[in-house]
């Protein structure tokens, strides 16, 4: 009995496995080829910054490798945002056996909307959130205190608010495999909606700078995200219940073929 439970579990990891390899080796397939651009991607992961910054000023490094260090995580984010569709194909190739025949078909559908979702999160952060952010942060500044940003702070900052971004504007996606598995139904977001705004505020208020005009840039979209996410909970559930009756008909076409093609009868 423990080995026959053991087995399909040793299958699920060695299958996880392959999956992580094949999105390693297109992540560094994607490293590779954005490092020939480190720097021109990294003057605009700065730019946002630059651009509210007085002029004369400029970011500061104090370490000696920290340069070269951030050259080559600028090009690791990039290279995953390059090949994001190879990642959540390999995801949903991942999840693709505990789907109906008929969900499986979905794949590209899944590919380029999640894909969609999390490049476009990302980039509403850096083309929205962060001028409204660094501008309330650099205006702190006067003529007693000056801002010397680190290359090594203001990297790891803002990677934290794109990836951030990028996952909450997966919520769609989420919603519609959390109804597939029955874990939530229109009903229930509906039921919920009141918790799910305030708790919008608390992930925003964890996940931006401690500044409300920044929060509210996050919870707006989420909110709005969520909206949507009722509605496609709606259209999984209605593809759920006709794949379910599918499979069905499915079953029952099969029974009867074999009773008529039954010698005994």
């Amino acid at each position: 009995m423990d080995n026959d439970n053991k087995q399909p579990f040793m299958s699920h990891l060695e299958e996880l496995r392959k999956r992580l390899i094949k999105c390693a080796i297109a992540i560094g397939i994607g490293f590779i080829v954005s490092y020939f651009f480190s720097d021109r991607l990294f003057q605009l992961l700065i730019l946002p910054l630059k651009e509210v910054m007085p002029e004369g000023d400029q970011l500061i490094f104090t370490n000696l490798p920290e340069m070269f260090l951030t050259y080559l995580k600028v090009a690791l984010i990039t290279g995953i945002m390059l090949m994001a569709p190879v990642i959540f194909y390999e995801l949903w190739m991942f999840v693709a056996p505990g789907l109906y025949k008929k969900e499986k078909r979905f794949v590209t559908p899944f590919v380029i909307s999640s894909t969609i979702l999390f490049v476009g999160g990302a980039l509403f952060g850096y083309f929205v959130v962060f001028p409204f952010g660094f501008k309330f942060f650099i205006g702190f500044a006067n003529e007693y205190v000056k801002a010397l940003p680190s290359v090594k702070q203001y990297f790891s900052f803002a990677i934290k608010l794109l990836f951030a971004f990028g996952v909450v504007f997966e919520l769609p996606v989420v919603i519609f495999f959390l109804t597939k598995i029955g874990l939530v139904t229109p009903e229930i977001l509906k039921r919920k909606r009141k918790y799910a705004i305030l708790l919008t505020f608390v992930l925003a208020a964890i996940l931006t700078p401690p500044d409300v005009i920044t929060q509210c840039m996050m919870a707006g979209p989420l909110i709005i995200l969520y909206e949507i996410g009722i509605f496609v909970s709606r259209l999984a559930r209605k593809k759920k219940e006709e794949g379910e009756e599918e499979e069905e008909t499915e079953k029952e076409d099969t029974t009867e073929e074999k009773a008529e093609t039954d010698p005994a009868d």
